[in-house]
């Protein structure tokens, strides 16, 4: 048992060694968030591959005694217990894929003077947000592609200018009504060239098309192609931040001041935000054998929970996502969990244009 303690304590200090900080390009005060609380988890049970048992070498005499069942020590790799029930009540059916994928394809903002809705994903460098994007169009192509290119730099981004990417529906289909929006990720110290003044111009779509972004020349009207009067067209109608999870607990102490910065000002401009919790297969081996185990997943649900203090948000905003990277054959449950975070996305633009509009509709008084 000493030797279990030993190697879990191990465990613990080399998991709660910290990475390497980031700038956001100009200072941000520091403060601090306070854990969400965990609700009592209901009945739980250890699968198969949940532990194994330790034994030490017996000699032939020990063999020859009476034969039992041996009584090992389980020896935890990670916590990988596993709830007999979702907590979250999703259908892992081809129908339902049919189902959201419908819903996504035949999506228009009730805004008559916007054909698209923007949503701007932002998150750490490496966090998922291209390989998010490309996913997403891989369910409507029916296969796996990459069209938002994904870099292999662990410490610096591969995407450098603001892309948007029209979703498009199934072959024959004309494009959905939502474009999604990548940027330069966070994280990267001065390398990133992303400041809040960049990321707030983004947003209020002042930002042309294809910018690439410098630390040394921030958006401007001097910048080609600046949009001096956004249209609502122009604008963002919703932000995802992107986190991964197998980085949640060695994200530095930094991003939490950060994130509540940005959200405030985001929120300021009245645009709502939601949450993708990325590579949920890397923290539970449970769910990387089959996706449809994620709202079963207590790691999971732990992590969403560590992603919701380090974002200041419910976990009633955050989905958990498994993008698609090194498979050649879309999977149904994958499926099925990228569409619902798309359709948890589209809940909020929603909420935009409903928020708007009263103010754009209101009759002038006389």
């Amino acid at each position: 048992m000493s030797r279990l303690l030993a190697e879990v304590t191990m465990e613990k200090k080399s998991e709660d060694k910290p990475s390497v900080g980031f700038s956001f390009g100009r200072p941000i005060s520091s403060s601090s968030f306070v854990p969400l609380s965990n609700p009592s988890p209901p009945a739980l049970t250890l699968t198969s591959s949940s532990f194994t048992i330790s034994s030490q070498t017996q000699n032939d005499s020990t063999k020859e005694k009476k034969r039992e069942k041996p009584v090992g020590i389980p020896v935890f790799t990670g916590f990988q217990a596993k709830l007999e029930s979702q907590w979250r009540d999703v259908q892992w059916t081809e129908e339902q894929k049919k189902s959201l994928m419908k819903a996504v394809s035949s999506y228009r903002p009730s805004c008559k003077d916007v054909p698209q809705a923007r949503v701007l994903l932002l998150g750490p460098v490496r966090s998922g947000k291209s390989s998010f994007i490309s996913s997403v169009q891989s369910v409507f192509n029916g296969r796996v592609t990459n069209r938002a290119m994904v870099g292999s730099s662990f410490n610096t981004s591969f995407t450098k200018k603001l892309q948007s990417f029209n979703i498009r529906g199934q072959k024959g289909e004309d494009n959905t009504g939502l474009v999604l929006c990548d940027i330069m990720g966070l994280g990267d110290g001065e390398t990133t060239g992303l400041t809040l003044h960049d990321i707030l111009s983004v947003i209020k779509g002042q930002v042309p098309e294809g910018h690439k972004f410098s630390p040394d020349q921030p958006v401007g009207t001097e910048t080609a192609g600046y949009v001096k009067t956004p249209s609502l067209r122009d604008r963002i109608h919703c932000v995802a931040f992107v986190v991964d999870a197998s980085k949640i607990s060695s994200y530095h102490k930094g991003f939490s001041s950060t994130f509540k910065q940005l959200r405030e000002f985001i929120s300021e401009l009245g645009v709502h935000q939601v949450a993708l919790l990325t590579h949920v297969d890397q923290i539970c081996p449970e769910t990387a054998k089959d996706v449809s185990n994620v709202y079963k997943s207590l790691s999971v649900r732990e992590t969403m929970n560590k992603a919701g203090a380090l974002l200041g948000m419910s976990t009633s905003y955050i989905v958990p996502v498994k993008n698609y990277s090194s498979e050649l054959d879309l999977d149904v449950n994958t499926d099925v969990l990228l569409l619902s975070a798309v359709d948890h996305i589209l809940q909020y633009i929603d909420m935009f244009f409903q928020d708007y509009a009263p103010q754009h509709t209101r009759p002038k008084l006389l």
